[in-house]
């Protein structure tokens, strides 16, 4: 009877969150909610600036509009529960269907945002080093293509690791070291299969961060090239000017990614995980629209047509 309870009933998780640093979860409270705020403004404005804005009309700005969609799905996945978990000294129940929901979500954006910021760095390649086959390689078909193969390996992602950590057995009132349902502290819980488990999640991380990672590499490579074969220096800027907004978010993206998934867990602490984990999923898409807004003229150019049109014409 027992063995029949344990299989039919599911297990109930704890959220720790950051209720065992309380000297911190008023400050933490606050900077989350203010960060959280600057994210939903800042993306939202970059998402109406392309829809709004004819010069933006480009396929560069159409992935572009389409990551503030994912980054904005991202951090709503992720930031409304971890501000009500701030507010109590004590960890926070969640259940075993709401931990299973959010991490799937959190990795059907994640790998999507992945393959995005591929796309992303291929439309610079097309553009800068094979601009006369550019309407051909970055059409509307194709651009459409990239963009349901990045939700198509999110779903497939999502569905493959969720189907394989929440089919193993887990004690009841498991205590989650973190403020999310992320997969390596889930997956580190469950009393069977961890082996197997944690083969699988190395195995999509390679996949899945290493090789868009040495594609977007390979594409920056060739730029690269290019921007030196370029004459003049005023060209040479103008070009590298195009690139330095993506490669900086990029480089946040996947270095923040890399260090948390791929590095050893006997190297690591609940802490150092939670700061990084902050970092990647409140952070970064914070800083993402304030970088593609201060370092891309066409997008400031933009805003500032628009403030003077909407904001300081009379």
């Amino acid at each position: 009877m027992a063995k029949e309870n344990q299989t039919t009933s599911l297990p109930e998780f704890l959220l720790l969150g950051f209720s065992d640093l309380r000297a911190l979860q008023g400050p933490l409270f606050w900077m989350v909610l203010l960060v959280y705020l600057v994210t939903l403004l800042g993306n939202c404005v970059i998402m109406l600036l392309i829809q709004a804005s004819p010069a933006l009309h480009s396929r560069m700005y159409f992935f572009q509009r389409l990551l503030s969609v994912v980054e904005l799905l991202y951090t709503t996945n992720i930031v409304p529960r971890t501000l009500a978990d701030l507010t109590s000294p004590r960890p926070q129940a969640i259940s075993f269907q709401g931990c299973a929901a959010q991490m799937y979500v959190f990795i059907v954006l994640g790998i999507s945002e992945c393959c995005l910021l591929t796309a992303m760095a291929y439309d610079r390649y097309a553009a800068i080093c094979r601009p006369l086959h550019y309407s051909t390689l970055m059409s509307r078909q194709a651009c459409i293509s990239m963009v349901g193969t990045s939700w198509f390996m999110g779903i497939i992602t999502a569905t493959t690791h969720s189907s394989l950590i929440f089919s193993l057995p887990f004690p009841s009132h498991s205590v989650i070291p973190h403020f999310l349902c992320d997969i390596l502290p889930v997956l580190r819980l469950a009393s069977a299969g961890k082996h197997r488990g944690e083969v699988s999640v190395i195995t999509a991380t390679v996949v899945f961060i290493m090789v868009p990672f040495s594609l977007i590499v390979t594409s920056y490579a060739r730029i690269l090239g290019a921007i030196l074969a370029m004459s003049s220096i005023q060209s040479r800027h103008k070009v590298f000017s195009t690139c330095s907004s993506h490669l900086l978010v990029v480089t946040l993206f996947f270095g923040t990614a890399s260090i948390t998934y791929i590095r050893p867990q006997a190297g690591s602490s609940v802490t150092t995980d939670r700061i990084l984990s902050l970092f990647y999923t409140v952070i970064t898409p914070m800083l993402n629209p304030i970088i593609y807004t201060l370092r891309n003229k066409e997008v400031t150019g933009a805003l500032q047509h628009m403030v003077k049109r909407h904001v300081l014409s009379p």
